[in-house]
């Protein structure tokens, strides 16, 4: 590891204009580029104390042994060099995006003589026309099938147009219209070529004429009494129209536009681009990158737009830029980019955020894109096997583990401002979620917020639980229990397994009287804990409490992506990149939405309860019935019990449960007219209770 101070440059050394640097390692590879509108305070920024630096960035100058720059005229110019340089060192910490050559498009060789309509893939080609790109290549085939009937362009490979020049009889699709066989010379290359540009016209979007130009001259083939031509010409028109069709038409203005939506989190994001020309969306392509720098929403949508328009070559122009560019978050500084962008079209490009109507409607369309497409990547990455082991065994390798963790639980505390203290328990079996012996817990051992004594109390009684298991099979002896361990105990019984059916386990895992599984059987070999280093002390307080030493324990925080072990004071930081660090992520988020979802239930079962809602034996269906009957809480509970009776449902036994607790209860406190000030008379009806709702509350002026 390089200590940064012995390679710094000196204060003032170091320029003040715009340019982009280079940071390179001690093998002279370049492993970082960025720019800057002034370069003194950029680099010097990367120069201080590495405890007040972003981990990743700490890491970068780290393995850095070096840092030049390169002083350009303008941050216009800073762009272009920065994208360059990208592209031809691939530094490593650098955002990457993948996949970005893998989406069919649809090509024109105009720089051959005859020039040819074709699916292309990978970088784009001088003196080649593209469209697209598409999601499949078979869906820029249906069209290119379409539009052959009016724009017969050549298709064929080189070696097919050769020999059939050299044989004189043309292909297939010069017998049948859909080729103008300029093989064998029946029409000459300046008008093939006339015939090609028509075609990258109507792919470009400029339909409205071709398509009024064929129409009037089916109109006057009519007119001349030219049926046969003016019927082809309608099946033309009809071809064109159905090949348009296959675009939904998305904004009605015929806008030309790009709109591009940005899903992230903590490790990676993903990036989806819709291309719409003349309002429909012509084209789709999406990347997926490591955050493998230090950058926001803004820096990703700056990376994606030089990704997707830094190749556009001259003869691009005009159609690879389009008027408008929409994303989620601009650029900062965001005007050398709109500068570069309008360099790149040749004349003044629109780039913003969508504020209202039909572009933020279709900006929300391409974020849920975005979104789905991190959630496949994700989802395809944590199913690969040679994924998942690669992930488990740099885990054991990082916390110097003595086995590889095929049994992973993650423990996460949440709460609204103290109130509604849960926590939850997700396992992870061979990398995988298991989702049935997924278990919540309500704290109950306390009043108040804090998430170190939660923890301790959940871990206590997670694996209490665990001992008594093995202690019914002779496997275990477990400790005394005094008053305080007697009723951490009994409140296990309020852990609750959920999103799943358990099913049985084998061994010890099920019951010896039903075969049921038992909660707790199984012991974890990795525990993970939601949180730093205080609470990860409190849950390795509990496990020496219980005597369990065999058990790893580790915590993952949030904010810095830190793996804290007990006793330690610095951290096992593993690199951003590591499988490793992706699992344990992963799970822990799972811990966090699982106990997240858990504590919004009870608050919400919480405001809205009503009297009825604790009455024994009274399930929804009937405090329904009851409240439709009454109309109102006042007339429920001035009925008796041969009234209840008379409701549908609702029995003998019930109705005197239901009249019992409702005598029993306080009356409501008199209720109050918001809007008036005054107190209601006692002989009006209470309304029964309904979801809360918020009354404004006016200022007196």
């Amino acid at each position: 590891m390089a200590d940064p101070s012995t390679y710094r440059p000196a204060p003032g050394a170091i320029p003040t204009s715009p340019g982009v640097y280079k940071f390179r390692d001690a093998h002279g590879r370049v492993i970082y580029v960025g720019k800057a509108k002034s370069l003194r305070p950029r680099l010097s920024s990367y120069f201080q104390d590495l405890a007040g630096l972003h981990p990743r960035t700490a890491t970068m100058v780290t393995t850095a042994a070096s840092v030049e720059w390169t002083v350009v005229a303008t941050e216009v110019e800073a762009l272009q060099l920065e994208y360059s340089w990208i592209k031809e060192f691939d530094p490593r910490f650098n955002v990457k995006y993948r996949d970005d050559k893998s989406y069919p498009e649809l090509a024109v060789t105009l720089n051959e003589e005859f020039p040819r309509v074709q699916v292309m893939r990978g970088a784009h080609r001088k003196g080649v026309r593209y469209f697209g790109p598409y999601g499949h290549a078979w869906a820029i085939r249906e069209t290119v099938d379409l539009l052959l009937r009016v724009f017969p362009v050549r298709t064929c490979s080189n070696g097919v147009f050769k020999r059939a020049a050299q044989v004189g009889r043309p292909c297939l699709l010069g017998y049948i219209g859909k080729c103008a066989a300029p093989c064998v010379g029946r029409i000459t290359p300046e008008d093939h070529r006339a015939l090609a540009e028509d075609f990258c016209d109507f792919m470009a979007g400029r339909t409205g004429n071709y398509l009024r130009r064929l129409e009037t001259e089916m109109q006057e083939a009519a007119a001349d009494l030219e049926y046969e031509k003016a019927a082809r010409l309608r099946d033309d028109i009809g071809a064109l129209k159905r090949a348009m069709e296959k675009n939904a038409i998305v904004l009605a203005d015929a806008t030309d536009a790009d709109l591009l939506a940005v899903a992230e989190d903590e490790l990676e994001a993903a990036v989806q681009i819709f291309h719409v020309r003349g309002g429909r969306v012509r084209g789709q392509r999406g990347w997926v990158t490591d955050k493998v720098e230090d950058v926001d929403t803004a820096g990703l949508v700056e990376h994606a737009l030089q990704q997707l328009y830094g190749g556009v070559g001259a003869e691009e122009r005009g159609e690879g830029v389009p008027r408008e560019v929409l994303v989620p978050a601009l650029p900062d500084p965001v005007e050398p980019v709109r500068e570069w962008l309008g360099g790149l079209r040749g004349a003044q490009v629109d780039l913003r955020i969508p504020q209202r109507g039909d572009k933020k409607d279709l900006m929300a369309t391409v974020q849920r894109n975005a979104q789905q497409a991190l959630a496949l990547h994700k989802t395809k990455r944590a199913s690969d096997l040679t994924t998942r082991s690669r992930a488990l065994q740099e885990i054991t390798d990082a916390l110097e583990l003595d086995s590889v963790p095929l049994r992973i639980e993650c423990f996460d505390i949440s709460h609204l401002q103290g109130e509604d203290v849960v926590a939850s328990m997700v396992v992870f079996e061979d990398g995988l979620a298991r989702k049935s012996e997924y278990r919540r817990f309500e704290i109950k051992g306390f009043e108040g917020q804090d998430d170190v004594r939660s923890m301790h109390e959940v871990i206590s009684r997670r694996f209490r639980r665990y001992l008594q298991e093995r202690e019914r099979t002779g496997e275990w002896a477990v400790p005394e229990e005094g008053p305080e361990d007697a009723a951490d105990a009994a409140a296990d019984g309020t852990a609750t397994a959920v999103e799943g059916t358990a099913t049985a386990a084998d061994g010890t895992g099920t019951r010896a009287e039903d075969g049921r599984p038992r909660r707790f059987a199984y012991p974890p070999q990795l525990l993970v804990v939601d949180g730093g280093q205080p609470q990860v002390a409190a849950a390795q307080r509990a496990l020496d409490e219980l005597g369990i030493d065999d058990i790893a324990l580790c915590g993952l925080a949030k904010r810095l992506e830190e793996v804290w072990l007990p006793g330690e004071d610095d951290p096992v930081v593993l690199p951003r990149s590591s499988e490793g660090l992706y699992l344990l992520q992963r799970v822990r988020d799972e811990a966090h939405r699982f106990a997240i979802g858990y504590q919004r239930g009870k608050r919400s079962k919480r405001l809205t309860a009503g009297e009825l809602d604790s009455v024994p034996g009274l399930g929804e269906t009937r405090r329904q019935a009851l409240l439709k009957h009454f109309g109102s809480l006042k007339k429920l509970r001035a009925a008796t019990v041969d009234e209840l009776c008379a409701v549908p449902g609702i029995g003998r036994r019930t109705a005197e449960t239901v009249a019992a607790a409702l005598s029993s209860r306080t009356p409501a406190a008199p209720a109050v007219n918001t809007a008036t000030g005054e107190i209601i008379e006692d002989g009006a009806d209470e309304p029964a209770p309904a979801a809360p709702e918020t009354v404004p509350i006016q200022e007196t002026p």
